[in-house]
């Protein structure tokens, strides 16, 4: 799929992500997808905040989620194996969830209460 594309900021680093807006983008998200780039992601964007759920099954590389409130506050984190049913669900409604590869928050050091910047969290 040719998804849009946004840039995202978590603090002094540049997130490069795919939007997946529709109920068909979302439901394919990285599924069948081989590499991503390390500074690369996927936000699901949804059309309203509610409890989002999300799997691994034909999802092939390791993710880290992060549930993500409008204004762009990490709900909480939750690391995937590849090929499983296993759920992971927001702690609270949000209508954003971030998916990038394992380790990238840990890595720079991002948790649950961080803030994410760019244009889909910008207060209308």
């Amino acid at each position: 799929m040719n998804l849009p594309r946004v840039k995202l900021s978590a603090g002094m680093h540049l997130i490069d992500a795919q939007v997946a807006a529709t109920p068909q983008q979302r439901s394919t998200g990285l599924m069948f997808r081989r590499d991503m780039p390390q500074s690369a992601g996927m936000l699901f964007v949804f059309e309203q905040a509610t409890v989002q759920c999300f799997w691994m099954k034909n999802t092939i590389l390791p993710l880290t989620t992060a549930f993500v409130a409008n204004d762009g506050t990490i709900v909480n984190l939750a690391d995937m194996k590849p090929h499983t049913t296993d759920s992971h669900c927001s702690k609270e409604p949000v209508r954003f969830v971030l998916e990038m590869n394992q380790g990238w928050f840990r890595k720079k050091g991002i948790k649950a209460g961080f803030k994410l910047g760019g244009q889909p969290f910008e207060v209308k």
